[in-house]
C-alpha cells in the first residue's frame, strides 16, 4: 500500500531539518553496518513465497538508505520497479514497538503480510503482543511519524500515562537506569534508549538487550516498588522524587530512595518504614488512579 504523496514528503522534510537519523542518512530504517536491511533477506520472497528467503549481494539495491539483497534478479526487478510495495513497514523495525512508541530489532521468522504490507517483528513475545491487540496496525501507523519526528526517539504515547508512577521528562521509570542491574549487581547503571521496555505505565531503559530480555519474561521481578518513588517519603505518605545512585534491595525487591539522606533514615527501620510504606503506597493508589501531577513537599528529615 502506497502512503499519501504528503506523508512523503513530510518524512522527507522533517528528515532534513534532523541532524542525524539513529539509522541511515535521511531515513529512519533498521539497518546493520553495512548498510543491509532485513539482516540481508529477500524482501520480494516474503510477498511471493511466504517465508524469510536469504538474499545476495549480487542482487542488491539501495532504497531510502537502505541496501535490499534479493535472491533472484528477477525479484530485484520487482522490487525496483515498486518498492513502496515490498519495503517492510516502519523502516524494518519490530511492529509492536513501534505500538508502543520505541524502537527495536527483528527477527525475520516473525513476520505477517497485512493489507498488502510487509510487518516483522522482534520475537514471540512481539508477535503475541501486536496479535493480542486488534488496535496494534492503528496504534504503529498513528505513532510512527512521532518516532520519525525525534530521529526514533522512545516515547510513551499519551494514553498510556495511566496509573499511579513515577515517571521523569522523558517518561523513564528509576530516572533511565537499568532496574535489572541494580536487582542482579547491585549497582546503579545508565540504561540505553536502544533497549527500551514499556511497561505498567512507564518506560524501562536496560543497559543491554540481555537485560531488557530478562525483565520482559518477569518484569514483577524487577520493577521497584511504590511506582519508582523515593521509599522513605512513601512511608511517611508522600511521593518524592528519588536519586538513582540511592537504592536498596529488600526482601528481593528494588526500593528507590529520594537522597543518600532517605536511604539512611529508611534503614534505620526496615521492616517498620516498609510496612508503612506499604500501607501508604495502597491509599495513595486508591486516592489518585490516574495519577499524580508533580510531587509532594518534601519534609525536612527527607530533603
Amino acid at each position: 500500500m502506497k502512503y499519501p504523496l504528503f506523508l512523503s514528503l513530510l518524512a522527507i522534510a522533517i528528515f532534513a531539518a534532523c541532524d542525524a537519523a539513529p539509522k541511515g542518512k535521511t531515513y529512519l530504517v533498521n539497518i546493520d553496518d553495512k548498510g543491509i536491511i532485513l539482516d540481508g533477506y529477500d524482501a520480494v520472497a516474503f510477498f511471493t513465497d511466504q517465508k524469510p528467503v536469504k538474499g545476495s549481494p549480487n542482487f542488491s539495491h539501495t532504497y531510502h538508505d537502505a541496501v535490499y539483497c534479493f535472491a533472484t534478479d528477477e525479484h530485484k526487478k520487482m522490487f525496483v520497479a515498486n518498492p513502496e510495495k515490498y519495503a517492510p513497514q516502519y523502516g524494518g523495525y519490530c511492529g509492536y514497538a513501534v505500538s508502543q512508541g520505541h524502537l527495536a530489532p527483528i527477527h525475520v521468522e516473525f513476520f505477517a503480510i497485512l493489507d498488502g504490507r510487509l510487518i516483522l517483528q522482534n520475537n514471540q513475545r512481539a508477535l503475541d503482543g501486536w496479535n493480542s491487540d486488534s488496535m496494534s496496525l492503528q496504534k504503529a501507523d498513528k505513532y510512527w511519524p512521532d518516532l520519525l519526528a525525534s530521529s526514533g526517539k522512545p516515547f510513551l504515547p499519551a494514553e498510556e500515562k495511566k496509573g499511579l508512577v513515577n515517571r521523569n521528562a522523558a517518561d523513564a521509570v528509576a530516572d533511565g537506569y537499568d532496574v535489572v542491574s541494580y536487582m542482579l549487581e547491585n549497582k546503579a547503571v545508565k540504561g540505553d534508549e536502544k533497549n527500551v521496555k514499556p511497561y505498567s505505565s512507564g518506560l524501562y531503559f536496560f543497559a543491554s538487550n540481555e537485560h531488557k530480555q530478562m525483565f520482559s519474561a518477569d518484569p514483577a521481578k524487577f520493577v521497584p516498588l511504590y511506582g519508582g518513588y523515593c521509599s522513605f517519603a512513601m512511608s511517611q505518605g508522600l511521593l518524592r522524587p528519588i536519586d538513582p545512585m540511592s537504592f536498596q534491595i529488600v526482601d528481593g525487591h528494588l526500593l528507590l530512595q529520594g537522597s543518600p539522606e532517605a536511604l539512611a533514615g529508611f534503614s534505620q527501620d526496615i521492616p517498620g518504614n516498609k510496612a508503612k510504606a506499604d500501607q501508604n503506597w495502597t491509599m495513595l493508589l486508591a486516592k489518585y488512579p490516574q495519577g499524580k501531577m508533580g510531587y509532594d513537599e518534601a519534609p525536612t528529615s527527607t530533603k
